[in-house]
Order: C-alpha cells, then structure tokens, then sequence
C-alpha cells in the first residue's frame, strides 16, 4: 500500500456549507478535522478540534442546516465539535472518490493557513492516481510527499498550521531543544522574518498541540 501527503484547497476555502461556516466564523479557529464519514443516505458526518468561543459556534449552529451537533469535551478555549450534515460539496464528491477507488483517509486533518486541507490518502499506487486524475476542477491539490505506508507513520507535525510547523522545524533544527539549547528565539525570528514574540507564540502552541497528542 501507499500514501499520499497532499493539500486541498478548495475554491472557497471550505469542504462543505457547515465547514465554510466556521472557517468564516470570527469567534472560532478551526484546528483538525478528526473524523469523517459519509453515510449510507448521503449524509456525513464530521468531528472537528476547535480553538474559541464554544457557545458562540452553537448558537451559530442551532440557526444553521445543520441535522446535528454536539459540543464536547470543553477544555479552556479548546473543544470538540460533532457534525451530522446534509449532502454538501466538495466533501461528497472527494468521499465518493475515496468510496470509487477504495482508499483510506488517515486522520486526523489539518487546517492550513491558507484555508487548504492537509490530508494522507492511503491505497494501491493505480488507484491513489487514478483518484488524483479524477479530482473535480474547483479544487487545487499540492502533493508534498508518497511513499510507502505504515499505520505507525508519525505525523504529528500534521495537526499543527503551516507557520507552526515552520517554526518548529527551525526550532529543532537550530538545536533550540538540545541541551545545552543552541538557539534562541531571536536567532530563529532572524531566520524567519518575524519577531521574537510571534516565535514564542507558534512555538508555544505547536508544543501544546503535540504533547497533547501524544498523551492522549
């Protein structure tokens, strides 16, 4: 079997109505896409990590189309949101694909900076290009790496923003977790264009992000 590491981005910078509201929604960030499944009815449904105001995102929901939802597992700004929606695009015409061609969709997905979907697709070499000529035209796809698949293939960097992974490359890169450390956080805002405290910003959270996983 093998995999694809690839980027979606759709035309509107969202896989489905319900999605495109909370990319849009001013209160909340999307940060993975934890689960999805396409239902025998035509319905999905979808289980996010969200970072913001939990109950503002209900109550945007509860005037929505949406069949069902739930909040869970609140944890400071941190939650998990379960979806039950109705037939949407692209999200069913990409689950049908992986349904035509019998692939598996690895998650968790991760949520670009610039609204891009960030996904590992795993089947028979044919099948994954085959699906990939098939993509429909509204959605742009970057591939950034194949191979040969294992279930235990790390990919923890998966759930972090593009800027986050970016500045933890360059953080461990630079030696700035070896001990002694190596690097400071100047150092790596010279490499990268921004300031001290915008290192310690994404660096902070990208630890978060990763440890959490790995706990959990």
């Amino acid at each position: 079997m093998r995999y694809f590491d690839f980027t979606i981005t759709p035309d509107n910078g969202s896989i489905h109505p319900i999605d495109l509201i909370l990319a849009e929604h001013p209160d909340v960030t999307r940060e993975a896409l934890l689960h999805i499944n396409a239902l025998g009815d035509g319905t999905g449904v979808m289980l996010y990590r969200l970072r913001g105001d939990s109950a503002a995102v209900s109550e945007e929901l509860s005037d929505s189309d949406v069949i069902r939802h739930d909040i869970l597992d609140v944890q400071g700004d941190v939650f998990h949101l379960y979806l039950h929606v109705r037939p949407g695009e692209p999200a069913g015409r990409l689950m049908a694909l992986a349904q035509k061609y019998a692939l598996i969709i690895d998650t968790p997905l991760a949520f670009t900076d610039g609204g891009g979907l960030r996904l590992t697709v795993v089947g028979t070499h044919d099948m994954l290009r085959r699906a990939l000529e098939d993509l429909p035209d509204d959605i742009q796809i970057s591939v950034e790496q194949a191979g040969q698949y294992s279930p235990e293939r790390p990919h923890l960097l998966s759930i972090l923003t593009d800027r986050q992974a970016e500045v933890f490359r360059t953080a461990v890169e630079k030696g700035y977790y070896e001990i002694p450390r190596r690097t400071t956080h100047e150092d790596i805002s010279d490499e990268l264009g921004c300031a001290p405290s915008t290192i310690d910003e994404h660096l902070r959270k990208a630890e978060s992000r990763v440890l959490s996983t790995l706990v959990k």
